[in-house]
């Protein structure tokens, strides 16, 4: 299934998507894709109503109405920094041992399509396309790596946008430059596994003004996300709806050399094989 949420935002609902035309409204037996609808095990009882929905010819169909993130507001964004070999090498960084692991405000989830805007002080901004994970239950101290497939609920595109000197220059602290409002685009869907073939086979991409800056490939991912999920609830309770955020491949705007940062009246086109893309316009701090 493609779960979507569809409306303004703060009035999101929730379909389930069927193709680039067509979705069924589920919004009458969902609240929302959320902590409560993932830990409740309902995502098994979809299928079923979307069949019969179909069945009856109940489908709407997308006529322009904003794309929410996939998912409600999560209990917290987890994110592993330098997950892809070829990533680390362009930022002179070693591949690192075990996960590298820190934490974005959960208040920078969009939608993929809305604005990402500019924090204060900004001199820095950068893009990341990245593969999210959603955790579909209650997890913590998991025995296998194995183990780890039944706690995913599904995959999904996301910019891990990124204000570098904050990051970097601010007391090497990096959720300080990850943490600005909008800079967590998601979406637009949340695929379940049963449709992804082989999640470390998936091509990834990013454009920055009609022009390409990010290739990647999840097959050169460090750690995998089923390595991921296991590593983490070793360390901390996984609640169900939560997004991990896996890392970029090579292609940032820091890696150029001279580096190139995102400025006003920049166009972000990204997505993943199989998961679909975002569009997203870049725009000016707060007054």
């Amino acid at each position: 299934m493609q779960l979507m949420r569809l409306g303004a935002v703060g009035s999101e609902r929730p379909v389930i998507r069927l193709d680039d035309e067509r979705y069924v409204d589920v919004s009458d037996v969902v609240d929302d894709f959320d902590e409560a609808f993932f830990g409740s095990g309902r995502i098994a009882e979809l299928p079923a109503i979307v069949d019969a929905r179909v069945a009856s010819g109940s489908m709407g169909t997308f006529a322009g109405e904003r794309i929410g993130a996939p998912i409600a507001r999560p209990h917290q964004i987890l994110c592993i920094g330098l997950n892809y070999s070829d990533h680390a090498a362009e930022t002179g960084q070693a591949v690192p041992s075990e996960p590298i692991l820190f934490t974005k405000s959960p208040n920078t989830l969009v939608g993929p399509m809305d604005d990402v805007r500019i924090p204060r002080g900004s001199t820095k901004p950068d893009w990341e396309v990245e593969l999210g994970i959603v955790i579909g239950r209650r997890t913590s101290y998991l025995d296998s790596v194995d183990e780890a497939r039944d706690a995913i609920a599904g995959y999904t595109v996301v910019n891990d946008v990124s204000e570098r000197a904050f990051q970097i220059e601010r007391g090497g602290q990096w959720s300080k430059g990850k943490s600005a409002e909008t800079f967590n685009p998601a979406g637009p869907c949340l695929v379940t596994p049963d449709e992804i073939d082989d999640v470390l086979a998936l091509d990834m991409w990013l454009d920055v003004n009609g022009t390409r800056r990010q290739t990647g490939s999840t097959s050169t991912m460090v750690f995998d996300p089923y390595f991921i999920v296991h590593y983490l609830s070793q360390f901390l309770v996984l609640e169900p709806g939560d997004l991990i955020n896996t890392g970029t491949p090579p292609g940032v705007g820091m890696g150029f050399k001279p580096p190139i940062w995102l400025q006003p009246g920049d166009v972000m086109e990204l997505g993943i094989e199989g998961l679909g893309s975002q569009r997203q316009n870049v725009v000016a701090p707060r007054a």
